[in-house]
């Protein structure tokens, strides 16, 4: 490895560097427009595992995930946040075709105001995913079929990374080249606190194959300030070398009676965040709850 990742490149070096590694720029996102920029709080929908199926009645666990993603999606129409982030699995089970088709008429109406991002988790097929949401003019980086995002949102900076493995499979994986872009991108970017957003847990059975290794990348960069992330259907904060873990609710079921259903309302400032449980059904007691997580220096 050059020296090129242990010094601070400039933006213009990175770009170029970037590019090189990720052979090209494609599109993945519904909405270029961000109406959160600026340094006054940024306020974001945060979901994880909406399990949206072909079938509008299909249900699981005594859940209907369509019910539950379209009264989410009408409760973040009528109210303020800037932008949805999903951190993956999208889909029911395999990432049909079908099943991306209905997620992105629930989500249209906000798409139209607001920008949505996704990621991908181990139940999204990543080319039915980009045909079904692809946009043009709206980049994001590709290394080695992976696809990440940067969102300049307000005074932060969220990153959506890829951590899809197999589909179907729970194990997930960002991978040697997007860790080497990730490296690159934190040395490059400003010094905005950033949050790194993906399906799969850091820490814990569930976490990334390379969990360790992605670790090592942030825990000196005093910049990342938080990891959220889904895929155990549960709703959780932990903390590791002073970055908050953020464990999402899932949004479609859940087999755990202990654990919300819903999602996360998110105001992220310069030195803080806070996030607000909505929680629709099962264990409801948290709902309307706030955590406020002060961000490392």
């Amino acid at each position: 490895m050059t020296n090129q990742f242990e010094q601070r490149l400039d933006r213009r070096q990175f770009l170029k560097t970037a590019l090189a590694v990720a052979g090209g720029i494609t599109t993945f996102g519904v909405n270029p427009s961000f109406a959160g920029a600026g340094q006054e709080p940024a306020h974001w929908a945060f979901l994880s595992d909406t399990h949206i199926a072909g079938d509008p009645d299909h249900k699981f666990l005594g859940f209907c995930p369509y019910q539950n993603l379209r009264e989410i999606c009408h409760q973040i129409e009528a109210g303020p946040p800037d932008g949805l982030v999903v951190t993956g699995d999208l889909a029911r089970l395999r990432g049909h075709a079908e099943d991306y088709k209905n997620l992105r008429e629930l989500v249209a109406p906000i798409a139209q105001k607001r920008p949505i991002h996704l990621a991908t988790g181990n139940h999204d097929d990543r080319e039915n995913l980009l045909h079904a949401f692809q946009k043009p003019n709206y980049p994001t980086w590709t290394v080695n079929g992976k696809h990440m995002l940067t969102v300049d949102a307000g005074p932060v900076k969220l990153i959506v990374l890829d951590s899809l493995l197999f589909v179907d499979l729970p194990w997930g994986r960002l991978g040697k080249g997007q860790r080497r872009w990730l490296e690159m991108y934190l040395h490059a970017c400003d010094e905005a606190p950033v949050v790194l957003m993906l399906h799969h847990p850091v820490l814990g059975m569930d976490a990334l194959w390379d969990a360790k290794s992605l670790l090592k990348i942030v825990k000196p960069m005093a910049k990342v300030k938080a990891i959220v992330y889904g895929h155990s259907h549960r709703f959780a904060f932990s903390e590791y070398e002073g970055i908050h873990l953020i464990n999402l609710p899932a949004t479609g079921f859940t087999g755990y009676s202990s654990q919300p259903v819903g999602w996360v309302e998110a105001r992220l400032a310069k030195d803080e965040g806070l996030f607000t449980l909505h929680a629709l059904e099962g264990n409801t007691r948290l709902n309307g709850q706030t955590t406020r997580l002060r961000w490392r220096s």
